[in-house]
């Protein structure tokens, strides 16, 4: 029988719906940050996420270590999409009784993304919430603040038929797809080594300084995308209407952890690609004349397609 991430319990169009909803009686909710206008030419620019049920199968093997990445990643990432600096990073830690030792390791691997991502952890929450968490369970949230000058806003309006898509790739499946992965592992573990599993656990790809230093040398970015929950769904995002996505499936070969979790759960190439990330974890939008130094800078990229 072919899974699918509503058959583990996800319904992305019941999440669609409600970004629809609150589109409704609220103004610009729905991209990858939002901004405020500070009044002097420049915006504060501000997002927030969490890891998932991702958290679940690290404190199951005790793989705790690379979760603060993953936390600061899942920020960050949307932050520079719009061509947002991060400036400071809060987390909240929420536990059904706090454990130390535990605790310590999921913050300082916080404080160490946030360095590595040139941005200050300013402070934080830690809840303990006995009867509603499970003893041995925590939940995190993060939130961070970044700036960016109104005439440097990336927001895609610029977008033209023929520009390219390059992505940078992925460490794993980030922090997103888990709830999938998950039903799929439990399925059938005999089929998932030790290592395999400490892959899917890699921590989430920092792209803050890659980003950022294409931006400091002039390359002309029109839009990026964070490849996240609903997987190469969130290229749409950012596209103007009436356009539409031209990718090369065959520009890449489909890394063989997914591969091979695509092979046991019998998932569909198209619950795959709005699953997860399928080896790339941000996409980045320039016109064909920006390519060539697009690459020299980031040697990774591959080319993924363009628009239409």
């Amino acid at each position: 029988m072919q899974l699918s991430y509503r058959d583990a319990g996800v319904d992305i169009e019941a999440g669609n719906e409600l970004v629809q909803r609150i589109q409704s009686f609220t103004k610009g909710i729905g991209g990858f940050a939002g901004t405020y206008p500070l009044g002097d030419g420049r915006l504060l620019a501000a997002t927030t996420d969490g890891v998932g049920t991702k958290l679940e199968l690290a404190q199951r093997t005790g793989q705790l270590a690379g979760l603060g990445q993953d936390l600061v990643g899942m920020c960050v990432n949307d932050l520079i999409t719009i061509g947002a600096r991060p400036l400071f990073f809060l987390d909240y830690y929420a536990c059904g009784k706090l454990n130390v030792d535990q605790a310590e390791v999921v913050i300082r691997s916080i404080q160490q993304a946030c360095a590595a991502s040139n941005c200050l952890l300013l402070g934080g929450e830690t809840a303990e919430m006995p009867g509603f968490y499970g003893e041995n369970v925590f939940d995190l949230a993060g939130f961070s603040v970044g700036l960016v000058d109104e005439d440097k806003l990336i927001d895609g309006k610029r977008l033209e038929s023929g520009d390219l898509i390059f992505g940078l790739p992925s460490s794993g499946p980030h922090s997103n797809g888990f709830s999938l992965l998950r039903r799929i592992l439990d399925s059938a573990p005999q089929e998932f080594s030790p290592e395999q599993i400490a892959d899917f656990l890699k921590p989430t790809e920092l792209y803050v300084k890659p980003v950022m230093g294409l931006l400091d040398v002039g390359v002309d970015v029109k839009a990026m995308a964070h490849i996240t929950g609903g997987g190469w769904e969130n290229l749409q995002r950012v596209l103007p209407a009436g356009m539409s996505l031209d990718l090369d499936w065959e520009a890449w070969k489909l890394p063989d952890l997914f591969l091979h979790l695509q092979r046991v759960g019998q998932v569909s190439e198209a619950e795959m690609r709005r699953t997860f990330n399928c080896g790339f974890g941000m996409a980045i939008f320039v016109a064909p004349d920006q390519a060539a130094r697009l690459q020299a800078c980031l040697p990774t990229a591959v080319q993924l397609g363009k628009v239409v």
